[in-house]
């Protein structure tokens, strides 16, 4: 290393010896034989601060001006994150050799003379016609075109002695990372979300605690782990990432018909099973009608009026057409508690005559079509639906109310046939 440079630069900027964690910090050339460095992490890990530092250090250790690849999911992700964000390369190290960003060009110019180029997944042919001697990849996992990118990357790595690269994700079972993570000249580390606590808010980390401890996605997104599918589950982690989305406030009012499913648990009080409340809509189309997942209102111990009370609620929030609610557990009784609530509230009592995974199976071929989002991450639900293989009729998590729940809803909307009676919204 430059030891001149570092001197200039004080010791308050020496993160790697005197700030980064132990996972934040890359493999240095001279100890181990490496190509990719990954850093495998979970939200909040540090991971963005350790990909900058790395580049910024590459870039002062540099006998000439470099050329770095700056590769994102999208080129919005590479400026907000990887260059404006709070670890972002615009941020740190000695203001005097921090880099300015040129928007019209999408470059990242170093006073030295180097230079950072932005790329986005979603444009693989981008770094097509480029060289580089380096290169950053974040949220890898995330990437639209995945495949395209990365190989279109590696051919542009094609300058200095050897050119390296790190690459800082949140760990998801896609091929191209777990193909990467097994190649030779791949050094990997690994950190949690809770080893960055000290930089991390307590609200934040009491709130995340309390909705994904215990979960797949919990193991995934808090812990770093790669979640590997379970054997026989009609969904997938990808299938459950790749149906998730984002929507303006009032989304739900566009839609075409809402429904509020109910899966009544056998048992009631205080020890009785959870009782699932799913609520999602329908959007018509002229090729096709897609379905949103729109809430999880699911909640255990509950006795009969109250979870009745509860999908009452969620039908009036949303501006339902229906409740659609199973009454194998109550026969004619169940309709009646939800009419005891509400009266005016229409109810399509549905009964199950197959077993959980054959009623399951066409929902899931809703998803693999792309026909089916969630506007959230409904953490809980989606844990149901990646381990649920029909097995004894349960889900590695215990029985899968809320899973039924979605199931009911779904069918009412995208599976009955087109001549069935419908209601009709009021707006």
């Amino acid at each position: 290393m430059n030891r001149k440079r570092r001197r200039a630069g004080g010791t308050e900027h020496e993160w790697y010896d005197h700030h980064a964690h132990d996972y934040q910090k890359w493999p240095k050339p001279d100890d181990v034989d490496w190509t990719v460095w990954f850093l495998l992490g979970g939200r909040g890990a540090g991971k963005t601060r350790a990909g900058a530092e790395w580049v910024r250090s590459f870039i002062d250790e540099s006998a000439s001006p470099a050329r770095i690849a700056l590769v994102s999911e999208t080129y919005a992700d590479g400026r907000e994150v990887m260059i404006d964000g709070n670890s972002g390369l615009a941020h740190i190290g000695p203001e005097a050799r921090r880099p300015h960003y040129e928007a019209s060009r999408r470059r990242l110019v170093w006073p030295s003379g180097s230079v950072g180029y932005v790329f986005s997944s979603e444009d693989p042919d981008g770094l097509r016609g480029h060289q580089f001697d380096a290169a950053w990849s974040d949220e890898l996992a995330k990437w639209k075109h995945a495949e395209e990118t990365w190989s279109n990357l590696q051919l542009a790595l094609r300058l200095g002695r050897r050119p390296r690269q790190v690459v800082t994700t949140t760990p998801r079972p896609t091929a191209l990372l777990k193909r990467l993570l097994a190649a030779k000249g791949t050094v990997t580390h690994r950190a949690t979300t809770y080893e960055n606590a000290a930089n991390l808010s307590a609200a934040f980390l009491n709130e995340i605690a309390a909705a994904y401890e215990g979960t797949s996605l919990g193991r995934q997104e808090l812990l770093g782990e790669l979640v590997e599918d379970v054997a026989g589950a009609l969904w997938t982690q990808e299938m459950i990432s790749h149906a998730r989305i984002s929507v303006p406030l009032g989304f739900a009012s566009s839609l075409d018909r809402i429904v509020v499913a109910v899966d009544p648990p056998a048992t009631a009080g205080e020890n009785a099973d959870e009782c699932g409340i799913v609520i999602a809509g329908v959007l018509k189309g002229d090729d096709a009608d897609r379905a949103f997942v729109l809430d999880d209102r699911s909640k255990g111990g509950l006795s009969p009026r109250q979870w009745a009370a509860r999908a009452v609620a969620a039908y009036h929030e949303y501006a339902a057409d229906r409740i659609v609610v199973e009454t194998n557990q109550g026969g004619d009784m169940v309709r009646e508690i939800v009419k005891g609530v509400d009266a005016g509230v229409p109810v399509r009592a549905v009964h199950a005559t197959r077993g959980k995974r054959l009623r399951a199976e066409p929902v899931a071929a809703l998803y693999e079509q792309g026909l089916v989002r969630h506007v959230a991450a409904f953490v809980a639900l989606e844990d149901q639906m990646t381990t649920f293989t029909g097995a004894g009729s349960k889900s590695a998590a215990g029985s899968p109310d809320r899973l039924d729940a979605l199931v009911w809803a779904l069918t009412d909307l995208m599976l009955r046939p087109r001549a069935a009676p419908q209601i009709k919204r009021i707006m």
